[in-house]
């Protein structure tokens, strides 16, 4: 059935946009990229879920790893150079220690007993020292698996790693001609409550005595508890030589012997 037209135009009528013309419609255009205009804040868009960085990064630089290439069965094997000490039962401490370096090291001493449990290992040691419970996971490590561990210092071992040089197996304990060690007390600091910095302070207390304990066990030369708190009240800087008198190290190497090489836990 058909509407009569009286009644069609109407609605049309009300269908139609309110005085619109083709001057005031505006037609959207595409703009090349190079084109747009270039806004001239200086505010960096960030997303709300991150507040804007008050201080920029530091840079770090970055240190390029030898790589070794080693030729078997008329073919090529490529390994990075820890990788390729590692299979001579080499660790290198290098560095800081922390949960990182920790985690490594007791990874690689643990891979190496597994591989030959009576054969030695070989510690190269050059750290500022670090964190307790890093060092001493790699000290109980060492003191767990059958494989004696021998130690040596190259460049520096404080703190920390004056402990894990000492820590090496009886006799197997070595340091370079122009190596320094260094010794002190552990240090640490806390805020929060009264109750909770005075147990922080006893378990400060209960780590410096445990840390003597272990040199008194492993120097060479026989000292009392006394004697070892006191020398490490304050930052106590050796040289080789001293090192080896106060019974830190069994041997100063003032270099290879003979054609003695490199591998199998050999220094």
């Amino acid at each position: 059935m058909s509407l009569p037209i009286r009644r069609i135009l109407p609605s049309i009528a009300r269908a139609r946009p309110s005085s619109t013309s083709h001057a005031s419609r505006r037609i959207p255009t595409l703009q090349h990229p190079i084109s747009r205009p270039i806004s001239t804040s200086t505010t960096p868009f960030l997303p709300l879920s991150q507040p804007p960085q008050t201080r920029a990064s530091p840079q770090t630089s970055w240190t390029p790893t030898p790589y070794v290439t080693d030729t078997i069965a008329g073919g090529w094997h490529t390994q990075d150079i820890y990788s390729r000490l590692l299979k001579e039962r080499i660790v290198c401490l290098m560095g800081e220690v922390d949960s990182t370096t920790s985690s490594n090291i007791v990874a690689q001493l643990i891979f190496l007993e597994a591989d030959a449990p009576e054969k030695p290992i070989s510690l190269y040691i050059n750290s500022p020292g670090g964190s307790v419970t890093a060092g001493l996971a790699i000290y109980d490590t060492m003191t767990y698996i059958k494989s004696p561990v021998t130690t040596i210092c190259m460049g520096q071992a404080a703190s920390m790693g004056s402990l894990l040089l000492c820590g090496g197996a009886k006799g197997q304990r070595f340091c370079l001609p122009h190596a320094s060690v260094m010794i002190h007390q552990p240090s640490g600091g806390y805020m929060g409550t009264a109750a909770d910095i005075a147990i922080h302070a006893k378990e400060i207390l209960r780590t410096r005595e445990k840390l003597n304990r272990i040199y008194q066990r492993h120097l060479t030369k026989e000292k009392s508890l006394e004697e070892i708190e006191k020398a490490m009240e304050r930052d106590y800087f050796m040289d080789a030589q001293e090192a080896l008198e106060f019974g830190l190290v069994d041997q100063i190497l003032e270099g290879r012997k003979g054609d003695e090489a490199v591998g199998e836990g050999r220094v």
